[in-house]
């Protein structure tokens, strides 16, 4: 089957840029004119971090953007005699267990292949499973769930790795964690990862906080503990496909004739467009919306998953409700603070993660209160940090262990102005029903008269 872009059919010969017009970005974020195309722009990068490190590998996940990243790199690759010391390629794939029987194809296809070196990863490493508050996460490919297991073991799996801990579960590592295992120092390397700006704003603003090479980030561990033994501090992020989009990667695969995961071609036929498209798996707190994906596309694998981990069976059922902290949110009872609000649900969440939901949330809130006095309302938007007790019940009913969630995120949809006048009428509001401070959360005394509060430049805007 012959993958197309988002806008259509994509022929032979044609510039990836041909296929931008009309296309909205996820946040609507304009781009700025770089004087080349996308694959210019990437392979440009490509070359520039295949020089400047010791090593490299590709961060393969068998989807579409880490498609991407190995092509583009092998690209580089053929066409730079003074890079061959790269190859063979260094592929590293961390098989999560529940994925599509496709994605296990594709992925031995490419590690078929003359120029790339794969290494197939089997290690029962830490995963977030939103799917339950009391058992928030489940190990791929563990030893004692082996009766539970998706798929049977490929046979190219590796199951060891110097440093990596088997046991106690709760010693296992995340995938982050582990670069430093797979890439010790002394020498320098590069991960090379298949991020897009496009995906969200958290990726957007990581490719935003340099002028110059934004799209190499050093690694750090995310385990404090766990740093000195597993971070050489040698470890680099490359993202070169930044600032594609996703008709970009599809007009690509379409246009150099590279191979992909057919498991998207199941998706499309199914009619999910392709920002529903993913194939990893469907327990994480964002890939849980699309759960039934699985059932719908991928039922033999589907099979096992509805069994793998627990809370799955109410997760298929009411992952985009109210009950997982999609769609409408439960409302707080008269008489109780939001504080209080808040505590009952971080509450639900097993003992062992209570502290890290709640620190996240206290964590958000003292971000709030550094930038600004006011009080944090029910719905609107502090139009300064973003922040209102519905995103903060969002983060106590998912946990949201990633962060993946940003309060400034809700500043998006409106300008300044709309949000000051759509925060002033909601806490004049509370004021004349005679809302308290305690009921808010509040620090300090709630300002007399809302509207005072709105900054010079943005009382007389419209």
């Amino acid at each position: 089957m012959t993958r197309r872009s988002t806008d259509g059919w994509v022929p032979e010969g044609t510039p990836l840029d041909t296929y931008r017009e009309g296309f909205v970005p996820k946040q609507n974020r304009p781009r700025l004119a770089a004087g080349a195309d996308v694959f210019t722009m990437a392979c440009e990068r490509m070359a520039y971090v295949l020089d400047t490190h010791d090593k490299a590998l590709v961060s393969f996940s068998g989807g579409k953007d880490s498609t991407a990243v190995l092509n583009v790199a092998l690209h580089v690759l053929d066409h730079e005699p003074s890079l061959r010391r790269h190859l063979p390629l260094r592929v590293v794939f961390f098989d999560e267990e529940a994925i599509p029987q496709e994605t296990e194809d594709y992925v031995r296809r490419v590690a078929q292949r003359d120029d790339v070196a794969l290494e197939w990863y089997c290690l029962p490493v830490q995963h977030r499973n939103a799917c339950s508050r009391t058992s928030p996460y489940w190990w791929p490919w563990a030893p004692e769930d082996e009766a539970k297991w998706c798929r049977p073991l490929p046979p190219e799996a590796i199951t060891t790795l110097p440093g990596f801990p088997i046991w106690p579960p709760q010693e296992r590592l995340t995938i982050p964690n582990i670069n430093g295992l797979i890439a010790p120092p002394p020498h320098t390397t590069a991960t090379l990862m298949g991020i897009r700006a496009q995906e969200s704003l958290i990726r957007a603003h990581a490719v935003r906080l340099r002028p110059v090479d934004n799209y190499i980030v050093k690694y750090s561990i995310t385990k404090g503990r766990q740093a000195a033994a597993y971070d050489g501090g040698n470890v680099w992020k490359a993202y070169p496909i930044y600032d594609w989009r996703t008709e970009d990667v599809w007009a690509a695969t379409r246009l150099y004739g590279w191979d992909y995961n057919k498991a998207y071609d199941l998706m499309e036929m199914a009619g999910i467009g392709p920002s529903g498209q993913r194939c990893s798996p469907a327990f994480g707190e964002e890939p849980l919306q699309k759960i039934h994906v699985y059932a719908q596309c991928f039922p033999d694998v589907w099979a096992r998953m509805s069994e793998r981990v627990p809370g799955i069976g109410a997760a298929y059922r009411y992952a985009r409700t109210e009950l997982y902290g999609y769609g409408g949110k439960p409302p707080k009872p008269d008489g109780q603070t939001w504080p209080a609000f808040i505590t009952h649900y971080v509450r639900k969440h097993g003992t062992d993660v209570q502290p890290k939901v709640a620190a996240r949330i206290a964590d958000v809130i003292a971000r709030h209160y550094r930038k600004t006095t006011h009080p944090i309302l029910p719905q609107s938007p502090h139009p300064d940090t973003g922040l209102n007790w519905s995103f903060l019940l969002t983060i106590a009913m998912r946990g949201d262990f990633k962060q993946r969630r940003q309060e400034s995120n809700q500043l998006m949809a409106r300008t300044a102005a709309e949000h000051w006048q759509r925060y002033t009428t909601e806490l004049a509001q509370l004021l004349t029903d005679g809302t308290t401070p305690a009921e808010l959360g509040h620090p300090r005394p709630l300002p007399t008269d809302a509207h005072a509060i709105v900054p010079d430049q943005h009382k007389d805007t419209p």
